[in-house]
């Protein structure tokens, strides 16, 4: 177990250098970071130390509330030992953070590697079941959709180069840690990203107010399965519409659309229980 003054040490002041990363990281949030990302709350912990022992990411340092220690000493005990471990007052990590920090966790963690494309294309099974996203801005919908193909068990998720990093600190906290369970990949244009997976066999379904099919029309297909959401508002490009087969998720009429992290959920579990992944 982890005290303090054995594997744990207090910050007093939060001008301290040691936890430079953490200051401010309301308004840093969408600033570079060289690879490194803010870990916020328990279960995104979890996760992380879980993608630490698997190589995928690093967690680098660890800021806790004086109170939660105790709480998570099972997640700790799971930290290699050269991973600090601060511990603060809640004044003192509220001054830190720059707002009223409730859930007392935070973390620095960084990307071990960039995904490589087409290594991790070449990695998906038969049938597979992959979520590609175009445009999507929005670090509440990106946040959605990772959690949403955790839920539903997609191989992968791609990520045009117009989409914003799934890394940041919102957009992580809304997927509780499944940005660091799916395997993903981020750059490149939509079409060239689709074309790859066009290549490798998969069947390309764009999803759109206007689709041709209706979402329950999609068949199950033997080389899998790669489902396309677009920004709302503007949706999908025209060239990827008259290019690939296009859904639609049935609506009572009066609205235009649902938002881009509730589609591709309905989308996922509707070709999932096709393809008997839940």
């Amino acid at each position: 177990m982890r005290v303090e003054g054995n594997g744990l040490t207090r910050i007093d002041d939060p001008a301290d250098p040691r936890i430079a990363e953490f200051r401010d990281i309301k308004e840093r949030d969408l600033a570079g970071r060289q690879g490194r990302f803010i870990i916020e709350g328990t279960v995104v912990l979890r996760m992380a130390t879980a993608a630490h022992g698997a190589g995928a990411f690093a967690v680098e340092k660890i800021l806790l509330l004086e109170n939660r220690v105790d709480g998570v000493q099972d997640i700790l005990a799971g930290v290699p030992e050269d991973v600090p471990v601060y511990v603060a007052s809640s004044a003192v990590l509220d001054a830190i953070a720059g707002f009223h920090l409730h859930r007392g966790i935070l973390a620095l963690g960084r990307r071990v590697a960039e995904p490589e494309l087409d290594a991790l294309i070449d990695r998906l099974p038969e049938r597979a079941l992959v979520v590609a996203a175009c445009g999507i801005s929005n670090h509440d919908n990106i946040g959605a959709m990772f959690r949403n193909a955790a839920a539903f068990g997609a191989d992968a998720v791609l990520l045009d180069e117009t989409c914003c990093d799934p890394l940041y600190r919102k957009a992580l906290r809304v997927s509780v840690g499944s940005v660091l369970s799916v395997p993903y990949a981020r750059g490149g244009s939509i079409l060239s990203l689709l074309e790859r997976l066009a290549e490798r066999g998969l069947s390309i379904w764009g999803l759109s107010p206007a689709g041709t099919a209706d979402l329950r029309e999609i068949p199950p297909e033997a080389g899998g399965i790669a489902l396309v959401t677009g920004t709302e508002g503007e949706g999908l490009p025209r060239v990827i519409m008259s290019r690939f087969s296009t859904a639609r998720i049935s609506q009572r009429p009066g609205l235009d659309s649902l938002n881009a992290g509730m589609a591709t959920g309905i989308a996922l579990y509707e070709i999932a229980r096709i393809q008997q992944k839940i």
